[in-house]
């Protein structure tokens, strides 16, 4: 029984990996569930043992490279007052320097970000991608509320919440854009602060302990 499970793992581990590699080099539209399993070396029958639809097999692979909202949200309610700022802060420069540091999560964003239109087929994992923005959104609107720190002008909590989500979903259209020049970890620190010190009166930003 352990190899079977073994195996079935292995199963599922490659056809994520073709579907991957489909998805960037064709379009998630223009990829279907035969041509990924041919490419994976498998049946089609396989294919739906693990997955219901192209949708979930989407859905699962972006899982593969961001945070559940269960951990997303212990993390930013991790401290309280400035502290919790500070994760938000780290946790936004995380992002963008895994995209940088990671081939594999900037295969996926890039796939996300430039190679899927969502078509009737891939409804599931739109609704799906939306209720994880709106998540996010929710947590770090909350956040900004209890942390009563000062706001910038007449800035929202929500307006806030925006601006930041803003910058990421920028920068990492920016990131995985053909031919877009790298930039140094110091360079996304420094975006990640600006935005930050934008959003907040007199923000001062934390020491990086990030190692990416």
């Amino acid at each position: 029984m352990r190899r079977t499970k073994e195996e079935a793992e292995k199963t599922r581990v490659a056809i994520l990996a073709s579907a991957e590699h489909l998805f960037l080099e064709r379009g998630v539209a223009h990829t279907s569930l035969d041509q990924i399993a041919r490419h994976a070396g498998v049946t089609r029958g396989a294919v739906y043992w693990h997955f219901q639809n192209k949708a979930h097999l989407f859905h699962e692979m972006l899982c593969q490279v961001r945070l559940p909202p269960e951990q997303m949200a212990e993390r930013l309610s991790s401290q309280q007052g400035a502290g919790s700022l500070q994760v938000l802060w780290e946790m936004c420069l995380e992002a963008l320097l895994l995209i940088c540091h990671d081939e594999r999560k900037r295969r996926i964003f890039t796939i996300l970000l430039h190679r899927c239109e969502f078509t009737e087929e891939l409804r599931e994992a739109e609704e799906r991608h939306h209720e994880f923005i709106q998540q996010f959104l929710h947590l770090c609107e909350q956040l900004i509320i209890k942390a009563q720190h000062p706001l910038q002008g007449s800035l929202s909590p929500r307006t806030a919440t925006m601006a930041i989500h803003s910058m990421l979903v920028g920068m990492m259209t920016n990131l995985t854009s053909v031919g877009y020049s790298p930039c140094s970890d110091n360079d996304l620190e420094q975006v990640v602060d600006s935005a930050f010190r934008g959003v907040f009166l007199n923000w001062k930003a934390p020491q990086r302990t990030l190692q990416i």
